[in-house]
């Protein structure tokens, strides 16, 4: 056996998991191979043994499915995918039936199919750590726990108990578990592990899961009681409501909870084995496990961060601007225990940027989730000022002010000189080219992009811009910084929009252009809806400003006119600089867009917006109307690859993603592509270009690019 250590002395049985070249446990097919061998070994053994102790060689307990080997899996193989996993659940079973007690030993986190190798144990004993993480995340990468997590979690806290664990992916530390008892017991560290096993295996020298027990019950009942079944009733509602249809696991994950509650245990294994057998070789698992585990992974890693400098720790971070955006990187910043300087024209102004995160901690305070003490020690970590000498010593200053050329030249020229030595400079702009916004530098090379997504507090991602003359240490140490404030970073290189902000333009011009053609606004907003984007093109426009879509575009041309160029706008741009212009509708802020917002009630669409522009004649079909908002944000993003604004297709995912609110159930902008296929992909896009023009075009180096750049596994 290669992956499982196999030592039996004075009636003490040890399996150790140790995954040769790996610096985690996984299920992978050797492991598999070894559970059936070492459990044959136990069995062979049963006759002297005393106890059973589960353990890890490595830092951690156990990590899960192989999801390298699950990505090449093809529908043909459910079935033998259904074999394995119950072969190795007929070896869980084995292992905890054999009357002897068996320990598992947590030295640290147990996730997935590490948590269901934990289950094994009739008795569980952690490390008290608050870094070690236990539980079942698996439908957040479009799986089920399917290897005995969905039925024990069900039988040990029973059916509306178990439903954040399993439904949600809700994870907990071994505190937290103690109190669930899901953990029995807990040791400082990891050395005292085995002492405690021993101890308790000689103090019950018999022993059996709770289920194994002739009158175990689940706790709160099965599906006949009538107080579940009330609740049952409603559960698929709620459920159809947060997943829009689009992801299967949630569902199946009820599905096999509550067939596997009306029936005994071991059918249950073999319902929650059919549904993982189903769900394992579906497109919508294998886009999600690209992107939220082996794309994410690599961004966590460093993938997108260049050169080999040393880690960059930020101490003392300057921010130009204390509106919306310069309030909330401070709090990010004062949360992480950075120490801040909030700076604005004003005294006045920047002491109401530090309101914000007053606001923000008195939520926290008020739900006991924060002390007084504790928020009062963040809030002095920022200091508001409207004096630049109060800058001084920064190792970073970042200017979050207005979307404006010109001003934001002149903040960088007053506090560029405060900074410290070898320290750098950062833009917060959303759309404007940051090789231009440097020449207002006195050190380009130290000067990047660093844009932040509304509201800052929220949004996990931050759009690291590297400048024509920015150098590698200066992005590498933003990239650090992203990381320091527990946000997730990818990189992309200088043009107008970079990557977020110029394909999320191409989302909401395509909504406005289908407005303008005529189709009915309540269905591009509901298609856009139903496709898992998080809201409508038209809303999304009203939230940002139509009238920072009309300064953008007067920007570019403007831009483009100073080089002797014309721009040429969208249909979606002509639309809304009408809105703007000729109908006075700025968007929210303003008091109206495409929506009205009447006090106190639900906004509603302008009904204004029919008469001016719905078409009654006008064909529309519902999935092309999806279709072309997909398909024109993924098109743009592989134009982005092959531009070389963005030089990986984890950056391409993760930021379309957490960026742009692309579906995540596609993967993200060039998952989407994959998991269509190419050569479909192609078609439909070549489709979409004939009738709705050159946005859906895809040229030879567009072509060369989704073909370069396709995942291998």
């Amino acid at each position: 056996m290669n992956t499982i250590r196999y030592e039996l002395a004075d009636g003490i049985a040890t399996l150790t998991f140790d995954e040769p070249g790996s610096a985690v446990n996984t299920m992978c097919q050797a492991w598999q191979q070894d559970l059936t061998e070492v459990t044959a070994r136990v069995l062979a053994d049963r006759a002297q043994l005393k106890g059973l102790i589960l353990a890890s060689a490595k830092t951690t307990f156990f990590a899960g499915a192989d999801l390298k080997a699950t990505m090449r899996l093809q529908a043909e193989d459910a079935p033998r995918v259904f074999a394995e996993i119950e072969q190795t659940k007929k070896n869980f079973r084995t292992l905890e039936t054999l009357g002897i007690p068996v320990v598992s030993c947590l030295n640290g986190t147990a996730l997935g199919g590490g948590w269901e190798v934990a289950l094994i144990g009739h008795h569980r004993i952690a490390v008290d750590n608050p870094k070690i993480q236990f539980g079942l995340p698996e439908v957040t990468l479009g799986l089920i726990p399917g290897a005995s997590g969905i039925t024990k979690m069900t039988r040990l806290l029973g059916l509306m108990g178990a439903q954040p664990y399993v439904l949600e992916a809700r994870l907990f530390t071994p505190r937290e578990a103690l109190d669930l008892q899901l953990v029995h017991a807990l040791v400082n560290s990891p050395e005292q592990l085995r002492a405690a096993a021993l101890d308790w295996i000689a103090g019950h020298p018999e022993s059996r899961q709770p289920w194994d027990d002739k009158n175990y019950k689940i706790p709160g009942g099965t599906p006949s009681n009538p107080k579940i079944a009330s609740a049952l009733t409603v559960a698929p509602a709620m459920l159809k409501k947060s997943t829009r249809g689009l992801y299967p696991a949630p569902e199946a994950a009820l599905a096999a909870m509550v067939e596997g509650a009306q029936v005994d245990f071991d059918t249950a294994l073999r319902i929650e084995s059919r549904y993982l057998a189903q769900l394992i070789v579906s497109p919508v698992a294998k886009n999600m496990i690209n992107t939220f585990f082996h794309n994410m992974n690599a961004i966590k890693s460093g993938q997108s961060r260049p050169g080999t400098s040393p880690r960059y720790q930020p101490q003392k971070v300057g921010i130009l601007g204390a509106g919306m955006m310069g309030a909330g990187i401070a709090y990010a910043q004062a949360s992480r225990g950075i120490q801040t300087v909030l700076k604005d024209v004003s005294l006045e102004r920047a002491q109401a940027g530090k309101a914000y995160s007053q606001a923000l901690t008195q939520a926290r305070v008020d739900k006991a989730k924060l002390s007084v003490a504790a928020q009062q020690a963040l809030l002095d970590r920022i200091e508001a000022t409207d004096q630049s000498a109060d800058l001084q010593g920064c190792d970073l200053i970042i200017e979050a002010v207005f979307e404006n050329r010109e001003l934001k030249a002149q903040v960088t020229r007053e506090a560029e000189p405060h900074l410290a030595s070898g320290g750098f400079f950062a833009s917060n702009t959303s759309t404007l080219p940051i090789s231009g916004l440097a020449q207002a530098s006195m050190r380009p090379e130290h000067f990047v992009g660093i844009h932040f997504f509304s509201p800052v507090d929220k949004m996990k991602l931050v759009e690291i811009i590297r400048g024509q003359q920015t150098d590698d240490a200066t992005v590498a140490r933003a990239f650090d910084y992203v990381q320091a404030l527990g946000k997730v970073p990818i990189v992309v290189n200088d043009a107008r929009g970079f990557y977020t902000s110029r394909t999320f333009g191409t989302f909401v011009m395509e909504g406005a252009a289908m407005l303008g053609e005529g189709i009915p606004a309540p269905v591009i907003e509901n298609a856009a809806m139903q496709t898992g984007m998080p809201v409508g093109p038209l809303a999304v426009l009203d939230e940002t400003a139509l009238s920072l879509s009309v300064h953008v575009l007067d920007q570019t041309r403007a831009d483009l006119a100073a080089l002797g160029q014309t721009y040429t706008a969208s249909p979606g741009e002509l639309l809304v600089e009408r809105m703007v212009k000729a109908l006075q509708r700025p968007g929210r802020a303003g008091g109206g867009g495409f929506y009205d917002y009447p006090a106190g009630q639900k906004k509603r669409l302008w009904p204004e917006l029919r008469p001016l522009f719905e078409k009654p004649d006008q064909p529309w079909d519902l999935q092309e109307v999806k279709d072309r908002l997909l398909y024109r944000q993924a098109i743009e993003t592989a134009r982005c690859l092959a531009e070389g604004v963005l030089s990986s297709v984890h950056d391409a995912n993760i930021g379309s993603i957490f960026g742009i609110g692309f579906p995540g159930w596609t993967g993200g902008a060039m998952q989407f592509i994959y998991g269509t296929g190419i050569p479909v992909f192609l078609a439909r896009a070549e489709q979409l270009a004939q009738r709705f023009g050159p946005g859906f075009a895809i040229d030879a180096a567009t072509r060369q690019a989704i073909e370069s750049h396709r995942p291998v596994y």
